[in-house]
């Protein structure tokens, strides 16, 4: 009788995981927007934990070097960086890869860099 009582019983182990949000792995521009870390202080001085995540969009952009469609998860900053440069092309082009500072928008760029090459090479 004891035996069957307990084994109706579940040990749950420390609080449930947390889910911790990693932009680096995630293929989108993000320039250098990153999650972060503080405290909630309410009038009465009680600190609590908490995050800041960056306002991210999906949205699909057009190159017009590549012919090609891309999805690509941005920054509501980058996005107006991107309106202002004149299009996803010249975002890529003109930017430093320090600036641009995600995996993703490099292999773009160096994509597009190859991409022209080849087309003035054409020409020439």
């Amino acid at each position: 009788m004891l035996g069957t009582a307990f084994n109706s019983f579940r040990i749950l182990r420390g609080p449930p995981t947390t889910t911790f949000f990693r932009l680096q792995h995630m293929d989108g521009l993000f320039g250098g927007v990153t999650v972060q870390h503080g405290n909630n202080k309410p009038k009465s001085l009680h600190k609590t934990r908490r995050i800041w995540l960056p306002n991210i969009h999906k949205v699909s952009l057009f190159s017009n070097i590549l012919q090609e469609k891309f999805k690509i998860r941005v920054t509501t900053r980058i996005l107006r960086t991107i309106d202002k440069k004149g299009g996803l092309d010249n975002y890529l082009l003109l930017t430093k890869d320090k600036n641009i500072d995600s995996p993703y928008g490099i292999e773009l760029k160096q994509k597009l860099v190859l991409k022209q090459a080849q087309n003035q090479k054409v020409i020439a």
